[in-house]
């Protein structure tokens, strides 16, 4: 690389940074919102890009969680938006919280990975599994962000086959007796709260309730991530550690219940990669448009007309097959398969959207001025966490033979 303006971002001044995103929706989907869907959609946007963007780059270079930005995400319902108001939650359905998915990783994959970790694997299971004295106890904490979960069940030595679980708990009469670890766990180094998945003496999968500060159990953060450096990561460590019984909940067990969490996750992850692509896309474009080579604009060149007209044609497929998936969930009627899909396809999706948008910023394209290496660098983990490409691949392989190539 050669000339001067690289160096001069050299410290970027990140908190002159201003978000010059706009919105872009080809086949006119927001016609199909409701107000109320549109209106916190737009609140939060407009949240996001006056506190939060200007300051991600900062803290994606320094490897830190913005905890700054907690009460906020609470104020503007990304915590547990669909779990009912009566527990903290705001009672909406799920595009709605699709769509605050969709706003939260236009910023950055690391923030929507904060927020679907406390909505879909902490507060879903906690509502859904567990006791009337669980969700008084942690939902509407848990809501406003006074409290931060996390969620146990990726180990060590077992990622795509959690059913390898070595993690488990004895009886010992008045208490359970927890032992093992869980690696690649978001929001883990200072959450207030663990859903964990370890076996019983039979071997069968319970969730567990571990509260910080119970003897044994700590929560180690990993360094050297390349990826997500703006979403804490760690581990959780189970020394012998005493929980209560009352810590058991009840409603489900088996490796289902924690794949119905995931299910939950992977749609707001099939959600938020679309907000990450629509970023890429839209500095993309605005960049071909000012950047001037051989006396015409970029978005004058044949070649760069065909990276953005295929950009807006894969995002707006996206958009509709997410639209869709957000309406049979409403229904009850979505599969773990169909959201395997759009998880898989939309991940892909942006991804690729993040490397042709970068290649349109040239040399600049690598800097923190513009997003693209930003969500490219994050996206490599989000088409690996909650089910990899080639796993989502399989289960979609195995719906449509009805035969599994897992065994």
């Amino acid at each position: 690389m050669s000339g001067t303006k690289l160096l001069d971002l050299n410290p970027i001044k990140l908190e002159e940074m201003t978000d010059r995103y706009e919105a872009h929706d080809y086949y006119l989907m927001d016609e199909f919102l409701t107000d109320e869907q549109k209106l916190m959609r737009d609140s939060l946007r407009t949240w996001l890009k006056k506190d939060v963007s200007p300051i991600i780059e900062d803290y994606f270079e320094r490897a830190e969680f913005p905890h700054q930005i907690v009460k906020g995400l609470g104020d503007h319902g990304c915590f547990g938006p669909y779990i009912p108001t009566e527990y903290g939650g705001a009672g909406v359905d799920q595009i709605t919280y699709g769509l605050l998915m969709q706003e939260l990783e236009r910023v950055d994959s690391g923030i929507r990975s904060t927020s679907s970790v406390q909505s879909s694997l902490v507060m879903y299971p906690i509502y859904k599994f567990g006791t009337e004295e669980h969700r008084k106890k942690y939902l509407p904490k848990l809501a406003t962000g006074e409290m931060i979960g996390c969620f146990g069940l990726t180990e060590p030595d077992h990622g795509s086959n959690p059913g390898g679980m070595v993690t488990n708990f004895k009886d010992m009469g008045d208490h359970y007796l927890l032992n093992g670890a869980k690696m690649w766990i978001s929001n883990a180094p200072f959450a207030d709260v663990a859903v964990v998945w370890a076996k019983d003496e039979s071997g069968r999968v319970h969730g567990l309730i571990v509260d910080r500060g119970m003897e044994g159990f700590s929560t180690p953060e990993m360094h050297g991530k390349h990826s997500l450096r703006a979403s804490a990561t760690g581990e959780l460590i189970f020394d012998n550690v005493k929980v209560p019984k009352e810590n058991l909940m009840p409603g489900k067990s088996g490796l289902g219940a924690p794949l119905m969490c995931l299910d939950s996750a992977r749609y707001g992850i099939a959600w938020g990669a679309i907000g990450a692509a629509l970023d890429c896309y839209d500095s993309a474009l605005r960049y071909a448009k000012e950047r001037t080579q051989f006396d015409k604009p970029l978005a004058a060149f044949q070649l760069t007309q065909k990276k953005l007209a295929e950009m807006i044609t894969e995002i707006t497929k996206a958009q509709m097959l997410t639209f869709r998936l957000g309406q049979l969930r409403n229904e009850g009627r979505a599969t773990s398969a169909q959201i395997s899909m759009a998880k898989r396809n939309n991940v892909d999706m942006a991804i690729n959207i993040a490397r042709e948008a970068r290649q349109i910023h040239g040399a600049m394209g690598i800097t923190g001025e513009y997003p693209c290496m930003r969500h490219m660098a994050n996206l490599e983990s989000v088409i690996t966490y909650e089910g990899t490409h080639d796993i989502h691949l399989l289960i979609t392989g195995m719906d449509v033979t009805g035969i599994s190539a897992f065994k």
